[in-house]
């Protein structure tokens, strides 16, 4: 009832400049993007106008009418593009992890975003994500980069080149064949469910700072590989998993990636995650289950 929707591309920069000085709003919580890594490359225009110049018009009508207001952006882990895959790598039965004890709790911040194959998507989100920094530094607006892991809910409707856990999921209880691009299966991600992501959202907006980024995403106890991911699905629904193995990564893939969380702890000490993963999975279960057409299934937990 509260809601109101207003049908402005956020390439209209005129338009939007008129939006955001008419609702003067209070909070700016800025999702709107391009979200495909694969399919940047054969709209690379499209691409950069939304992820880039689309942030830029977003930050330069926010600048004008009401520079108090604070921004959240939601970045992603592609800026640091494939420096991850330089990170030494240990193989496990189900998995890749990180050798190098000074990662053992993920990626932080710290890591750098320079000279790495970024993918064209990650390279526009580069653009966007340092804009956001650079009006939070220079004019000393509340801007926060969240550079997301894999954000995931009972509500995703992920697809093929994007949306990996809630494809996945699609695809087992559809009995679809799922492709695995690469790395034996073992490439991680860690995945965060959308309240998570809302209530550091509203965490940020309560105490919010200038020019800030923080890796957002499950963290290493909420991570798991593709080969662990079909494990947990198979035992919910009770149905295999099809799947095809191409021996092909993606560009600018990474091998393993986890947030290491600390910072968002030490800024917002009562934030934590609240869903832990296997609770991700059952909710993504059922949500499927009362999406598409047949008899649900019942989802055993435990």
């Amino acid at each position: 009832p509260d809601y109101t929707h207003f049908d402005v591309d956020i390439r209209n920069r005129d338009g939007l400049l008129r939006l955001v000085a008419d609702i003067n709003p209070q909070v700016i919580v800025h999702t709107a993007a391009q979200p495909s890594h694969d399919r940047a490359a054969a709209i690379p225009f499209d691409d950069f106008d939304t992820n880039a110049v689309g942030t830029l018009n977003m930050l330069e009508a926010a600048r004008r009418a009401c520079p108090e207001a604070p921004f959240v952006h939601m970045s992603t882990n592609k800026v640091y593009g494939d420096l991850p895959n330089t990170i030494p790598l240990r193989e496990l039965p189900t998995r890749w992890d990180y050798a190098d004890p000074r990662y053992s709790e993920g990626i932080p911040e710290s890591f750098s975003i320079d000279q790495s194959k970024h993918s064209i998507f990650g390279a526009s989100k580069v653009a966007a994500d340092v804009m956001v920094q650079e009006y939070g530094r220079y004019f000393g607006m509340p801007t926060c980069c969240l550079r997301g892991g894999c954000l995931t809910g009972p509500n995703h409707s992920g697809v093929e080149l994007h949306g990996f856990l809630s494809y996945l999921v699609r695809c087992n209880i559809e009995e679809r064949e799922y492709k695995v691009f690469g790395y034996k299966g073992k490439q991680v991600r860690d995945n965060i469910h959308s309240d998570d992501v809302a209530n550091l959202i509203l965490a940020f907006c309560d105490s919010p700072k200038c020019g800030e980024v923080y890796n957002l995403g499950g963290g290493k106890e909420n991570s798991c590989s593709i080969l662990e991911a079909f494990a947990t699905v198979e035992e919910l629904t009770g149905k295999p998993q099809k799947f095809v193995y191409l021996d092909e990564n993606r560009i600018g893939d990474h091998i393993c990636y986890y947030s290491d969380l600390s910072k968002i702890h030490q800024h917002f000490p009562n934030w934590r995650i609240r869903r832990p993963l296997r609770a991700v999975f059952e909710e993504i279960v059922e949500s499927w289950h009362a999406r598409l057409p047949g008899k649900p299934v019942a989802v055993e937990s435990r």
